[in-house]
């Protein structure tokens, strides 16, 4: 496919081919106690249990075995601060190709053991005296490599929402039609790969995205049409959704089919740890927590009542901060 073409979704569907025996089909798990918080019938998609612990393996692997084998050898780079790095170290490893990873050095120690565990080479960068772009484009050149972007690939697009295929079968086979799936946004890459899925295996469902306060540019970005941007130096401790603005390619199928943006604290994003960890035993992530933050706290008045789909993204997490979360409750 074309790096600037729009994915569809017979190529989510092509994507679960390719990925066949490579991830794990996660589980939806779901408990009386958080649908009485939400007000509402919650079913969550834990993508925290996946491969590498995210959902990011799905979208690494898709793009990674479709590189011709006489361009494996270079091998691939990519920058991330953490989900997505650990995705391709993991799918180059199981494609015997080397990989290198361009990720901040305040990325979580969980997030780079994870990558050395998988063979990868790691360059560290600054955050804000560094571009990740510039470093990533400029180690591809000089080996030869291929780059593969964290959300903004057709090709990325399309593994990441094979999580989507997966979450619309299971409720079919429980007899249940989601209303409405609230999905974590940094990129918008697996929120968009999960609303081509439901395009085509559930297109009553509405799709929403949640996202940090001050990180807020999907949200921002749907009601005003076009793309927006985060204000230099915001911060929150989602560190796996921390992006400046909805990507190209995102934006042109979220504007599409994102029916909007639920925007969340980071004190609500911590209780919705501690409630995942509580009522559904899944360690979840800040950033990836961002969603079930969303369900628990925020619903608009449209949603209540109705059965929501949430999905949590990643369960990479700092032990230490993990446990000052939950001793915090």
């Amino acid at each position: 496919m074309a790096s600037d073409s729009l994915p569809a979704y017979s190529d989510v569907v092509a994507a679960a081919e390719r990925l066949r025996g490579l991830v794990r089909t996660t589980p939806v798990l779901r408990h009386d106690t958080l649908d009485a918080l939400a007000g509402a019938r919650v079913y969550v998609k834990a993508e925290c249990l996946q491969e590498t612990g995210s959902f990011k393996i799905r979208g690494a692997t898709n793009r990674l075995r479709q590189i011709p084998e006489a361009q494996r050898a270079a091998g691939v780079v990519a920058f991330s601060s953490g989900n997505h790095a650990q995705g391709v170290a993991r799918a180059a490893r199981l494609l015997n190709m080397p990989a290198l990873i361009v990720m901040p050095s305040d990325a979580p120690a969980v997030k780079v053991e994870g990558v050395l565990a998988d063979g990868a080479e790691i360059r560290l960068y600054d955050r804000n005296t560094e571009s990740r772009e510039e470093i990533s484009a400029q180690i591809a050149a000089e080996r030869g490599a291929v780059l593969v972007p964290s959300f903004d690939d057709p090709d990325i697009i399309s593994g990441q929402g094979t999580a989507g295929l997966e979450f619309a079968d299971q409720m079919a086979e429980a007899g249940v039609t989601l209303d409405h799936v609230v999905i974590p946004a940094g990129g918008g890459g697996l929120a968009s790969g999960i609303a081509l899925a439901m395009e085509g295996r559930s297109p009553e469902t509405n799709i929403w995205v949640a996202e940090p306060v001050g990180h807020d540019d999907w949200t921002r970005s749907l009601k005003s049409g076009h793309i927006e941007r985060n204000a230099p130096g915001t911060r929150s401790f989602c560190d796996a959704i921390l992006t400046q603005a909805p990507g190209d390619l995102t934006f042109a199928i979220g504007s599409r089919l994102f029916s909007g943006g639920l925007v969340v604290s980071d004190a609500q994003v911590a209780d919705a740890m501690r409630a995942a960890f509580r009522y559904l035993r899944i360690v979840a992530e800040p950033g990836g927590s961002a969603a079930l933050a969303g369900a628990l706290s925020c619903l608009p008045d449209e949603m209540k009542g109705k059965a929501i789909g949430v999905v949590v993204s990643g369960g990479n997490v700092d032990a230490a901060d993990y446990a000052r979360v939950l001793m915090e409750g």
